[in-house]
């Protein structure tokens, strides 16, 4: 399945604790779950001003309807093309 990374622009998220960082999974696992288990949630990466998450999904579009409805800003959607780690030098 393609795999994404998201941009969400959210500035001062870098500051919020971990209650208010459950209650924003929570409502992300929420709507997951009532798109069903063609989009997966692998994991994010919360910055200063900015989270990047990773996403399993068939379609960009399914990825903006998640954001949408969960009320996250998707400042950009970029489809992975490959991975590449130290080892990839070797």
């Amino acid at each position: 399945m393609p795999q994404f990374v998201i941009e969400r622009e959210m500035p001062g998220v870098g500051q919020l604790g971990p209650d208010a960082l459950k209650g924003a999974s929570q409502g992300s696992c929420s709507v997951l779950r009532e798109l069903g288990p063609e989009i997966q949630w692998v994991h994010s990466y919360v910055t200063d001003d900015k989270i990047y998450c990773i996403y399993r999904a068939p379609s960009e579009d399914l990825i903006r309807r998640h954001a949408e409805t969960a009320g996250f800003p998707a400042n950009s959607i970029a489809q992975v093309r490959a991975t590449i780690d130290p080892t990839t030098a070797e």
